[in-house]
């Protein structure tokens, strides 16, 4: 009888395995294959990825509280290994903040920045000959040095990026870091600020946050000199593998009669709490719009907040929706949609005896219900959003995936139904033969 109970139990989960395995295959099927489709836009002409590197010089440097170390002793020796492993292509340069003022002037310390090396092909010997030359001097004037590296940078099609190595807070606002980096993003110049925290106290934490979170940069928390030495490398490496890739700058209208025309692509725009921006997009007849959004909270936001993207026709009547919301548990909300224009082209229109176009104009909405924590809470510039727009050949059917999930979830259904009656049949025969057996 355990036997058989088992040889049951075994055939009833084969029965169930080859059941998924089916499913699997089938509902796979069922979702298109989203390949690069002719007529995409070039990609964007290259240049060479830049890096501005700012190291704070203000006297607090000199404290020697890491691994033994002073933390100035510390940055140096990271940054010259961070030269000698620049990939040939990049772009690099330094800047000091607090290291050539060493009074006690407040106004004219809050003065003290200074490029050490231009941003350019670099000499490794001269750039290492400058980083040895930095003293612990002066005042913290992080705004200041934030706005002069940019201008460092310049302009260009590709991201540049700025890596900040500090040990505090600004003691010069105004400006405000923070400010500054919400300034240079809003500027649509494709600039980036990485900061690396030497000092571990809340406000420092929090000022190189809320500097990072603006720009779309990345925070570290700094305790060894291995660790410092082995982020910025990343740093300088990510700049090397994205900086050919930067979304187009965009602004939204209120209203679909007027709103930019987009094509294929990925677009930047700012929005306002509790705003909305509005896009058009062309769409073919046999087409298919895929579109979706991001917002970042680059500053405080209450807990409860969303963001909805909407295609509707040129009249407001809505075509598909997609959602987003959240708790203050994240640092970006994003959500997309999928429309089919129908294709019935190939069939005449019955009053003209021609053939009807369904060709349209598709208004994107992208609403956020975000709000600051505080009453005053600032909210110019907007907050950032990224808007990816694709359109290509439509899936076989109009919700093509969906109706494939459908259909593998009734095969499911089908085989499970199957695999118990098999497994009730199989067990009734096998009572069937215990009895007989009994009786003879």
């Amino acid at each position: 009888m355990i036997t058989l109970t088992k040889k049951r139990r075994t055939a009833r989960g084969a029965a169930l395995l080859g059941a998924l395995t089916i499913v699997g295959a089938t509902v796979l099927a069922g979702f298109p294959a989203y390949a690069d489709e002719p007529g995409a836009p070039p990609a964007a002409a290259t240049e060479a990825p830049k890096v501005d590197l700012i190291l704070d010089g203000s006297g607090s440097m000199r404290t020697a509280d890491i691994q033994g170390k002073s933390r100035i002793a510390v940055a140096q020796q990271s940054i010259n290994e961070v030269i000698d492993a620049l990939p040939d292509e990049t772009e690099f340069g330094l800047r000091t903040l607090g290291a050539t003022y060493p009074g006690a002037d407040q106004k004219e310390g809050c003065k003290d920045t200074k490029q050490l090396f231009p941003v350019g092909k670099t000499n490794k010997v001269e750039a290492k000959t400058a980083v040895a030359t930095v003293r612990p001097t002066g005042w913290t004037p992080i705004g200041v040095a934030l706005r002069a590296a940019a201008q460092d940078l310049g302009t260009g099609p590709t991201t540049r990026r700025i890596v900040l190595i500090t040990d505090g807070e600004d003691t010069c606002a105004p400006p405000d870091p923070c400010d500054v980096a919400r300034e240079l993003a809003s500027q649509g110049i494709h600039l980036v600020v990485d900061t690396l925290g030497l000092a571990h106290d809340d406000k420092t934490r929090q000022q190189l946050l809320c500097i990072a979170n603006a720009t779309g940069g990345t925070f570290t928390d700094v305790r060894t000199q291995e660790q410092l030495t082995t982020r910025v490398k990343q740093i300088v490496t990510r700049a090397q593998d994205t900086h050919t890739v930067t979304p187009a700058k965009v602004t939204g209208a209120e209203q679909c009669t007027n709103a930019p025309i987009l094509a294929p692509g990925v677009y930047s725009d700012r929005e306002k709490f509790s705003e909305h921006r509005v896009y058009r997009v062309p769409v073919k007849a046999g087409q298919e719009l895929r579109a979706s959004v991001s917002v970042t909270p680059d500053r405080a936001v209450a807990r409860d907040y969303g963001v909805l993207l909407q295609a509707t026709d040129s009249s407001g009547q809505e075509l598909v929706r997609g959602s987003d919301a959240g708790s203050g548990r994240t640092d970006v909300a994003s959500t997309g949609v999928r429309w089919s224009a129908p294709d019935t082209s190939a069939s005449p229109s019955p009053s003209s005896g021609t053939k009807a176009s369904t060709d349209r104009t598709v208004c994107l909405i992208v609403s956020n219900s975000f709000a600051g924590q505080a009453a005053a809470q600032a909210a110019d510039p907007g907050l950032p959003l990224e808007l990816t727009v694709d359109v290509s050949a439509a899936s076989p059917a109009p919700d093509g995936a969906a109706m494939g999930l459908g259909r593998g979830w009734i095969l499911l259904g089908v085989l499970t139904l199957a695999g118990l009656l098999a497994g009730l049949i199989f067990g009734w025969l096998a009572r069937w033969r215990i009895a007989v057996w009994r009786e003879n």
